[in-house]
């Protein structure tokens, strides 16, 4: 899949710190703003234990599990909008990402420099909010233009569309963002030809010191109730405690570590299934001896498309979907065992994909 997410947040928030603990990529983390400034592209493996235990039954000689795109993108400041800073460089790399991770500074230390001398998460995230709807209204007024031209015709059309723009723009207009819009399906084409930026799925991740990592503090707390407002999802990560994970070498001492802090996993792996889950992604596998896999589809494909995953013959071709249903995998132990017990489905091309589904796909070129 092409879809990707993009870390974005304030200059020297965690962001860098955070994607080195997602991909292990070694970006540049430094105590000074515009550290990043080229985007950084990490493929970060999504975690799933039900493909290890399809593995256990099937023993494949190869496993291999399913992917995300996170974009590291440079840190943002006041008067972006109007090319402040990276201002015009980072607008320009968030246009490209489909969900947006919102990294907000919760933690007080005197040696990492706050770009605005003190933490506050509401301004910060208000900061960021606010040169997206900038930007925002910016692309709106330019379609308001189009569409007057237009509505001069006197088309029905091309009245109604103008009509809902200025509405959209009446309501950036105010400080919410385009997510909060409540868009009628005649306009629901509109509205995503716009390709608003704050339009984009959000997802916001306090990055907290280490004591906080499991309950959050005064900080993190007040952003969750902001953010209650958007219906937005927050997740607690110190980014410092996962930076710290990614240097032991063995499991049983990361699990050893994280039961020191009180935490049952690593914060990264709640936040790369919570990203999968932002992009509207769901899994898949195919299980045979040569490898188990976990593909990657959005919720709501059918059949078809989900085999042009693996292959375009495959979608081209397509005849049928033999399904399994994960839990009856489980239970039954084997492919063979599912079908004696009359539990696999044969399905067409109309057939909307599970997650968990194990799929075998029927094609002919």
């Amino acid at each position: 899949m092409a879809l990707k997410c993009g870390i974005v947040g304030l200059p020297n928030v965690g962001k860098s710190t955070l994607f080195n603990a997602l991909t292990n990529a070694k970006a540049l983390a430094a105590n000074y703003p515009f550290a990043t400034k080229e985007p950084n592209l990490g493929v970060i493996t999504v975690p799933d234990p039900r493909l290890q235990k399809l593995a256990d039954l099937v023993k494949p000689k190869k496993i291999v599990p399913t992917t995300v795109e996170i974009l590291d993108i440079a840190g943002l400041i006041q008067g972006a909008s109007k090319g402040e800073g990276l201002g015009n460089q980072f607008l320009s790399n968030i246009r490209e990402v489909d969900a947006i991770i919102h990294v907000v500074r919760c933690f007080e230390n005197e040696n990492v420099i706050h770009v605005d001398g003190h933490v506050d998460p509401i301004r910060d995230k208000d900061v960021i909010d606010t040169e997206l709807i900038l930007k925002d209204l910016e692309t709106v007024e330019k379609r308001i233009e189009k569409l007057a031209k237009l509505a001069k015709s006197a088309a029905p059309a091309d009245k109604a569309n103008l009509e809902f723009v200025i509405q959209l723009k009446d309501h950036l207009a105010t400080g919410a963002t385009a997510r909060t819009f409540m868009v009628e399906e005649p306009f629901a084409a509109l509205f995503k030809d716009l390709y608003l930026l704050t339009a984009k799925p959000i997802l916001y991740v306090c990055n907290v010191d280490e004591r906080s990592a499991k309950n959050g503090n005064e900080h993190s707390n007040k952003l969750i109730e902001v953010a209650s407002e958007e219906d937005a999802e927050v997740l607690l990560i110190s980014a410092a405690i996962e930076s710290e994970i990614i240097q032991l070498e063995s499991d049983d001492e990361k699990l050893m570590f994280l039961e020191e802090m009180g935490l049952e996993k690593p914060g990264v792996h709640r936040l790369i299934r919570s990203s999968y889950s932002l992009l509207n992604l769901i899994t898949f596998f195919t299980a045979g001896e040569k490898e188990v896999r976990a593909w990657t589809v959005e919720k709501g494909s059918t059949a078809p498309r989900a085999a042009g995953v693996i292959h375009t013959d495959f979608e081209k071709g397509f005849i049928r979907a033999e399904v399994i249903k994960y839990k009856d995998f489980i239970q039954f132990g084997s492919e063979a065992a599912v079908k004696d017990a009359g539990k696999m489905g044969v399905e067409g091309k109309e057939y909307i994909v599970k997650d968990g589904d194990v799929i075998h796909f029927r094609f002919n070129v």
